[in-house]
């Protein structure tokens, strides 16, 4: 199962990085046009609403809740009976995000006055966030329709990751990149508010990642008439399951939202800056953790539906050791050289080197939650595959309460930088309960050889940071750089200090290329 697991995850991975390489090219590009300013602040807010909707019924909870059942469903019912359980999800959940979605594009200047109270408190007041308000409310009419196209996206994801067919929906997000790319690059000069052509340009992305799932579900005999299933035996138990995990899995978006109304009430650029930071940040997160996470949920939940539930621990412990490899030292090295991402990806057109500057602070406090973030993108699942979402749901809205707290302590010192301070210390404490949680349930727990591995890896990361802070060249030779020799220096930076981990661990006789056979 670990070689299975591993080729997986290398799968996810090659086609996560894809859209992941594609993504920072998107944002590079919407950098260039808008900068951190004003029109940039009210994109990332109108295209984060509809995102985070999209965590609660689709990516995240919806997910976690639905691929467990089907996966039992696939074991012990017939095809006949896994085809029905498929078209009344379809139908109940289509049904469901269809209403959300009408509300949301006819109360789009509610929900901007929710989420962005700094600026609905400068319209009611002739402030001069005044005009973000009303074209926030304007941009999510336009941007809100991509909830419904991005749930049937993901329930076809989940339908397919079930089946071993990672490759695909890991792939889908790159259309939604491309449709922005072009957007931006092709329309928005033509228009007197650019900003606007960036939101079709999420529209179109759903509609496109919607029907290139389509038939790929055909060929799995998939592809069903969806009906209406409320008290449909699979749909109830579904539910029941995502409710709760309504919150343990959206933690921390709901905590970036929260993030995002405290700095509407900041200076301009506070959102662009924590989304820049943030995008960064869902670079290595979303090339590691979540394909990682992707690939062992399916795994756990077919070891759970083992009567025996063999297995369950061996897989945990891989997906743990996954994640201490990749994940310790792509947080050191995202906190070292935050200034020279920022600079070579972003520093050009309307991005000045304040910007960077200035985001660059709220990066390295993300990225000191990057371990964090990770762990519990394979921590959740070893609830949610054993059909628990009530036990990570305590500790997701003790997170969420803790991160509010947080957010007041170290918003009033350091302004925006400190609400990253405080999304970061909440990914801790999550992911700390998540662990003593598996732990005193006797489901899981760090094994010695993983303690052991976890010390390996802390040696090798220390000596890979301190190669990158002597040979980091000054901020001040950095500006005088051509753009080519930034991105030569950085590449090389990068191959450096990835060499010597990777150097430092084979020294200690820790071979990574065989995780498949040493768990």
């Amino acid at each position: 199962m670990s070689k299975k697991l591993l080729k997986s995850g290398a799968i996810v991975s090659v086609m996560t990085l894809v859209s992941r390489v594609l993504g920072l090219i998107r944002d590079v590009v919407i950098a260039n046009l808008m900068g951190a300013g004003s029109s940039a602040d009210v994109f990332i807010f109108a295209n984060k609403i509809p995102n985070f909707l999209r965590r609660l019924f689709a990516e995240g909870a919806f997910a976690q809740a639905f691929v467990p059942v089907l996966t039992e469903y696939q074991q012990k019912n017939t095809p006949e009976e896994t085809r029905e359980l498929l078209a009344k999800v379809a139908g109940t959940l289509g049904g469901i995000v269809s209403v959300v979605t009408l509300l949301g594009v006819i109360a789009s200047p509610i929900l901007a006055a929710l989420f962005a109270g700094g600026w609905f408190y400068d319209w009611l007041n002739d402030g001069p966030n005044a005009e973000k308000f009303e074209l926030a409310a304007l941009m999510l009419k336009i941007t809100f329709p991509y909830l419904w196209f991005i749930t049937f996206t993901a329930l076809a994801g989940s339908i397919l990751n079930t089946r071993g067919k990672f490759a695909v929906s890991a792939f889908t997000p790159v259309f939604l990149n491309i449709t922005i790319i072009v957007a931006a690059l092709y329309f928005a000069p033509t228009m007197e508010q650019p900003e606007l052509a960036l939101a079709w340009g999420v529209f179109t992305g759903g509609l496109v990642q919607f029907l290139f799932q389509l038939p790929f579900l055909l060929r799995e005999n998939a592809l069903v008439k969806p009906s209406w299933g409320w008290n449909h035996p699979g749909v109830v138990k579904i539910r029941t399951l995502m409710i709760p995990a309504l919150f343990g899995v959206s933690v921390s978006q709901i905590n970036l939202l929260f993030d995002t109304f405290i700095a509407s009430f900041l200076m301009t650029g506070s959102i662009s800056w924590l989304y820049y930071s943030d995008r960064l940040l869902e670079f290595p997160l979303g090339l590691f953790g979540i394909a990682i996470a992707t690939v062992i949920l399916p795994a756990l939940s077919k070891k759970h539906v083992d009567a025996k539930g063999s297995g369950f621990s061996d897989t945990m412990d891989w997906g743990v050791r996954a994640i201490l490899l990749l994940g310790a030292p792509a947080m050191l090295g995202l906190i070292i050289l935050a200034q020279p991402m920022l600079m070579v990806l972003f520093m050009r057109g309307a991005f000045s080197v304040t910007d960077v500057e200035m985001a660059s602070y709220s990066l390295v406090a993300y990225g000191c939650g990057l371990l964090s973030f990770m762990m519990i993108k394979v921590l959740a699942p070893g609830y949610f595959s054993r059909q628990d979402t009530k036990t990570p749901v305590k500790y997701g809205i003790i997170a969420m309460i803790s991160n509010m707290i947080f957010n007041i302590i170290f918003a009033i010192p350091f302004g925006y930088v400190g609400l990253a301070i405080a999304t970061s210390m909440s990914a801790l404490l999550n992911a700390s309960l998540l662990y003593r949680g598996l732990h005193i349930a006797g489901v899981y727990k760090f094994s010695r050889a993983t303690l052991v591995f976890f010390l390996k890896v802390v040696i090798a990361t220390a000596i890979m940071a301190l190669l990158l802070l002597y040979t980091l060249p000054a901020q001040s030779i950095w500006l005088d750089m051509p753009m080519m020799v930034k991105v030569l220096t950085l590449v090389k930076l990068i191959a450096s200090g990835a060499g010597v981990y990777l150097l430092s661990l084979v020294l200690m006789g820790l071979r990574p290329w065989k995780m498949k056979r040493q768990s």
